[in-house]
């Protein structure tokens, strides 16, 4: 099928990029495409106007500020698995941009796309919450500072106003004595995800993030507690599990239940 006829503009800066998405409602960014461009084939979203992002300088790239690493949203899966850009995660995110469906995806995929467009089953929104992430949003009427566990508030849905657009991404840099583990079900490599699990242990403290779930990518702070202090981790899962995910038949349940002792398991080995 077809996508709906639209207009495309590439604009060459973040002001003008901003005011056309302001101007128009029915005006979508663009970046990658992996998966607009899908959407709009099937016609299961539309837009008057793509607005293409991926030249603008202020969302290319990364660079490294005050104990943290900032990606800007244009940063694609493919520079952060090459390590062209500065790692403030001791390894977890070039692990997690390499798993990431396929190499021409990641080529061409941008993490503040797969952030925009929140898929239930995305990589980066479990691993951006368990490494404490922060979201810069800005529109033309000016900028705001979201935490990653409060940026998606369902399946395909976030707190991004019409207008609006993730400039970049803000990770702090981990620690020296910091673990972490990452686990994550497809049933083939490139398929969709059915579970992730992330852990991180911090010298001060512990963050746990699920995804992959029937909504959005969730904190598990019961598993981060039985991590930390040394408790039941399979009885954490299974109760922030229910809270995560209550509409999961048992298939997915299980799923759930063995990527986080996997991540967990590899935290604590």
């Amino acid at each position: 099928m077809r996508p709906a006829p639209f207009a495309f503009a590439r604009p060459d800066g973040l002001a003008d990029a901003l005011s056309r998405l302001g101007a128009d409602d029915d005006a979508m960014p663009i970046a990658g495409g992996q998966s607009l461009l899908v959407l709009l084939g099937l016609r299961l979203a539309g837009a008057e106007t793509l607005v293409d992002v991926t030249r603008i300088p202020e969302l290319c790239g990364a660079r490294e500020a005050d104990g943290a690493v900032v990606f800007g949203a244009a940063t694609t899966h493919a520079m952060i698995e090459d390590g062209k850009v500065p790692d403030p995660s001791r390894g977890l995110m070039r692990r997690v941009a390499g798993r990431i469906a396929y190499r021409a995806v990641r080529n061409r995929g941008t993490i503040g796309g797969s952030l925009a467009l929140s898929d239930p089953a995305a990589d980066w929104c479990p691993v951006l919450i368990a490494l404490g992430a922060t979201y810069d949003i800005v529109s033309a009427g000016g900028a705001r500072q979201v935490a990653a566990e409060d940026f998606a508030d369902g399946a395909y849905s976030t707190v991004l106003e019409p207008g609006e657009l993730i400039r970049s991404i803000t990770v702090p840099v981990l620690q020296e004595g910091t673990r972490w583990g990452h686990a994550k079900h497809a049933r083939k490599t490139g398929a969709f995800a059915e579970s992730i699990a992330v852990v991180v242990k911090r010298p001060d403290g512990v963050r746990a993030a699920l995804g992959a779930t029937g909504s959005h990518a969730v904190l598990l702070p019961s598993v981060a507690e039985a991590v930390a202090s040394g408790g039941d981790v399979a009885a954490a899962a299974r109760a922030d599990i229910a809270m995560a995910d209550p509409d999961a038949d048992a298939y997915r349940a299980r799923c759930h239940l063995a990527t986080i002792l996997n991540a967990a398991r590899e935290v604590c080995a």
